[in-house]
Formats: structure tokens, C-alpha cells, sequence
């Protein structure tokens, strides 16, 4: 058990290393928030969807197949445990807080974060548990997620369906399903761009962090009680309720580790185009993603002792 925390911490404190570089680079400005934008489309179009087409370049068996379905009902389930939960807290807050608030504890960073400690911390094997997760990460925050941000009457089907994650999900499976495998100069080319997901994504969200007001952030209590829910709580739920299932040890350490990732950076997106509480968005992402050092590696290690 100890010997799976600290193995997780090494490689949580490696992909920490990454963010400090993307911290430093935007402090001394030789990363423009242009650049940050720009870095992240290429992440959002690209190395993304590119890491989720690889993982599924895979021979479809039947358990597979079957281990890929129960994961798409389980883990809809938990998101909807999640957002029957969010409603009740935070109530008493305004309505630009409370939205952001509410959506940052239901929706982690399963793309930046997990997809990259996921490869990092179980192998490139484990990716294609995370398929089903991602996207239903993708269909979720742009369809509910944006309801409770934005109001129902901005959910666009368009938007929706035209994301990149879910085309790039779309693709995969498609490949998948049939059984197909990319000839090897392309092969080759998604892979490598897929490659670039944990590097680029982590000096993204470091040199997002250098431009919040680190000092308000660490004295706000609201801030403190959403990065538990999302770090703690609705982790620890995801623990127990799929412990008795009994399923495949990579398959349960994947979506506890997804379950236990900090507040998505498309909080702060949505936070700013449908006019939220963009400073609260902005520093709830810093704050979870900072105590996730922590927490992370704790629910990593115990997924792998319990689901081992």
C-alpha cells in the first residue's frame, strides 16, 4: 500500500514538474495567455483525440466489449448520483458562484489530467477503460453541464456533437468496432500526437494557474469545501460503490483515478462565456489541481490495493 502511494506521488510530483514549467513560462512571460489558448485548441483538436484513438487501436474481444458497456452504465451512473448531489450545496450563494461551484464538483479533469496520469500510473493498456468515461465526460458537461452554467435554453446539439472529444471518440470506436487498425504511417501519427497529450496538458493548466490570485484563493472557504467534495467525497464514493462488483484491477483503478481528478479546466471556459463567476472558476481549478497532490495518489494507491 505504501509502495503504491509513494510510486503515485513520483509520478503526480513528475506531472507537477511539467506544470511548474508551464507556471514559470507564463510568470516571466515567455507564455502569452495567446499561447495558452492556442496550446490548448491543439490539445482540445488534437493530441486528445488522438491519445483516445490510439488507446483503442485494440483487438475487440467480447470481454472487452462487455467490460466496456457495464463501465458506460456505472460510471453514468455515478455522474448522476454526482449531479442529484451538487444541487444541494452552496445554495446560499449567488448564482455566478453557485453555477461554477456546483459544475466544478461534478466535472474533473478527466481529459488533462486523468487520461495522463492513467498512462503514467497504470500503463498504456489501462487508456481504453477511460474511453467510456471520456466520453461521457464530453456528452455530460455539454449537454447538463452547460444547463447548469448557462441555462437549458444555450444547449446546442451543434456544439455537442461537433466536439472534438467526442469525433475523436467517435472515430476510435468506429475503428474499433470493426476491428480495423490505421495503416502504419498513420498509426504512427497518432500515436505521436497523442504523445504530446501529458506534456502539452500539463503545461497548459501550470501556466493557467500563474494568472489566478493565488492569495484569495487559499483564504476562500467555499473554495476549500468544493475541491473536498470533488477531491474526497466523490471519489470515495466511486470507491465503494464499485468495489463489491468485483471488476477487471485496471478497470476499477481507472475510473477511481478519473473519479478523484481535479475541477475540468472547461469550468473556467464556460465560466466566461455564459458570464459566471470567472475568478471563482479560475481559482477553484488552481486550488483542486494543487491539493490533488495529495488526495491523488492516496485514491490511486488504495483503488490498486483493493481492486488487486
Amino acid at each position: 500500500m505504501i509502495a503504491n502511494i509513494l510510486l503515485t506521488a513520483s509520478q503526480v510530483g513528475t506531472l507537477f514538474l511539467m506544470m511548474g514549467v508551464g507556471f514559470a513560462l507564463a510568470k516571466w512571460n515567455k507564455l502569452t495567455p495567446e499561447g495558452v489558448s492556442q496550446m490548448s485548441l491543439l490539445l482540445l483538436n488534437v493530441a486528445t483525440p488522438c491519445i483516445i484513438m490510439d488507446a483503442l487501436q485494440v483487438e475487440r474481444t467480447g470481454a472487452l466489449l462487455q467490460a466496456m458497456r457495464l463501465g458506460a452504465v456505472l460510471m453514468l451512473g455515478i455522474y448522476l448520483l454526482w449531479m442529484v448531489l451538487s444541487p444541494l450545496l452552496f445554495r446560499r450563494l449567488e448564482e455566478g458562484a453557485r453555477t461554477v461551484l456546483q459544475f466544478g464538483m461534478i466535472y474533473g479533469n478527466t481529459g488533462f489530467m486523468g487520461l495522463p496520469l492513467i498512462q503514467a500510473v497504470l500503463g498504456t493498456e489501462a487508456l481504453v477503460f477511460a474511453t467510456t468515461p471520456y466520453i461521457l465526460f464530453n456528452v455530460l458537461s455539454w449537454s447538463h453541464g452547460v444547463a447548469v452554467i448557462g441555462g437549458r435554453a444555450n444547449i446546442s446539439a451543434k456544439k455537442l456533437l461537433l466536439n472534438p472529444g467526442i469525433l475523436g471518440s467517435a472515430a476510435g470506436l468506429a475503428l474499433f468496432f470493426l476491428n480495423l487498425r490505421l495503416p502504419p504511417l498513420a498509426g504512427d501519427a497518432v500515436h505521436y500526437l497523442g504523445s504530446l497529450n501529458t506534456p502539452l496538458a500539463m503545461v497548459v493548466i501550470g501556466a493557467q494557474m500563474a494568472g489566478t490570485d493565488l492569495a484569495a484563493t487559499f483564504r476562500s472557504a467555499k473554495l476549500y469545501a468544493a475541491s473536498a467534495m470533488r477531491l474526497v467525497v466523490f471519489p470515495l464514493t466511486a470507491l465503494l460503490l464499485l468495489l463489491p462488483l468485483h471488476l477487471d484491477p485496471l478497470m476499477y483503478a481507472t475510473y477511481v483515478i478519473l473519479a478523484a481528478t481535479p475541477t475540468a479546466g472547461v469550468t473556467a471556459i464556460f465560466a466566461q462565456q455564459y458570464q459566471r463567476d470567472t475568478a471563482a472558476a479560475a481559482q477553484l481549478i488552481t486550488l483542486s489541481t494543487l491539493l490533488c497532490v495529495a488526495t491523488l495518489p492516496a485514491f490511486a494507491a488504495l483503488a490498486q490495493a483493493l481492486g488487486g
